[in-house]
């Protein structure tokens, strides 16, 4: 019986080893790819912690320095007519009151003069007029006149009063157009342009004018704000002037835009300098209009951000050094540091350079950002 076993058992052996030897390869069909193993190694990252600070938002406009209300002259001929004196030049300073140009106007000259003629034959007609009424009323008054003839003479005297009131009008307006002769400085400033010499025929209908006169300490900025801005600024809200070799000038809104410019997608707004610029009108600048301040903010440098469209992400890291990716909403972007209204608290760990492509729950080796 016992030898009998023993050769069936010897009998078995060359199928049971032909058998694992055909399991070999599925087991190697289930050992771990390369991929897999790649992916559990940590990817090294750049963080920075979320922190809580003040942040405003900072509005980038381009603008030209020019003269504010009232700071700016325009001289023009009043009608044709030749420059007969014309004392100052390009950069000179006038004070208030001095004479800019004088004119030759002959047509004004002889009209001012007819309208002064006028005046004297009516005031004469005026007073033969009343010694008439005077002399007729007095002998009425004696039985020696007729009513009526007191009466004719009351209405000369009537014509003649308005005849009076038309003329001494008539030659005011001659004698202010007269005056017009002579311009004067309407304040101190400087000749910012002059396009005429003396002994020149001008005429008012040129486009350009014959002297350009600023107040240099009345300047102001015109800044051409994006559309998208507009709500983030106010009158009064700080600004910053910079360019041209300039040195950086205060300044603040003084005026909200009224229009908008749907050609360029701007808006102009003025801004008043807080002290006399030393700039002169005319030149292009460039702008930094300050926000209301939000003084607690939760910050993360701007780097941290993905964008996808118009959702707004960042990868924060655990205590297991692993990333998560998180849509947030971003309040303003300044300096560098993006506010966060929602998705990111102060204190977590955010990734600010490696997150390109980096997976979610990734194990990830962190250094910190280079001061």
């Amino acid at each position: 019986m016992r030898p009998r076993r023993a050769r069936r058992a010897q009998g078995t052996t060359p199928w049971i080893l032909s058998l694992l030897l055909l399991s070999l390869p599925l087991a190697a069909c289930h050992k771990e790819s390369p991929e897999a193993v790649e992916t559990a190694e940590a990817v090294p990252v750049t963080v920075a912690t979320a922190r809580s600070g003040p942040i405003r938002a900072v509005i980038a406009a381009t603008g030209q320095v020019k003269p504010a209300a009232g700071a700016e002259l325009l001289v023009m001929p009043p009608q044709e007519a030749r420059i007969a004196a014309l004392p100052k030049g390009v950069g000179d300073r006038v004070r208030r009151g001095e004479i800019l140009v004088r004119f030759e106007i002959p047509s004004l000259d002889a009209d001012a003069a007819a309208r002064r003629s006028d005046l004297a034959r009516g005031q004469a007609q005026l007073a033969a007029a009343r010694q008439n009424v005077a002399r007729l009323s007095g002998l009425f008054q004696r039985g020696i006149a007729a009513r009526r003839e007191v009466e004719d003479a009351q209405r000369d005297l009537a014509q003649a009063e308005a005849t009076v009131t038309e003329a001494r009008s008539a030659t005011a307006a001659a004698g202010r157009l007269a005056g017009r002769e002579v311009v004067r400085a309407p304040f101190d400033g400087v000749v910012a342009s002059r396009s005429h010499q003396v002994g020149d025929l001008v005429d008012p209908s040129s486009p350009e004018p014959l002297l350009r006169v600023i107040d240099p300490s009345r300047l102001q900025v015109e800044a051409a704000v994006p559309t998208g801005d507009l709500g983030r600024i106010a009158v009064g809200s700080p600004a910053r002037v910079r360019g041209a070799a300039f040195p950086d000038e205060t300044a603040r809104v003084a005026a909200r835009p009224a229009t908008v410019d749907p050609a360029t997608g701007t808006a102009l707004a003025l801004l008043a300098f807080d002290s006399p610029t030393r700039r002169p009108a005319g030149l292009a600048v460039e702008v930094e209009i300050y926000g209301e301040e939000r003084p607690a903010a939760v910050l993360v440098p701007a780097e941290a951000l993905v964008q996808e469209g118009p959702e707004s992400f960042v990868f924060t890291v655990d205590g297991q050094k692993k990333a998560h990716r998180r849509q947030v909403e971003v309040g303003v972007t300044a300096n560098g540091q993006a506010e966060i209204l929602s998705g990111v608290q102060a204190g977590e760990a955010v990734v600010v350079r490696g997150q390109t492509a980096l997976p979610d729950g990734a194990l990830v080796e962190m250094a910190e950002p280079a001061p």
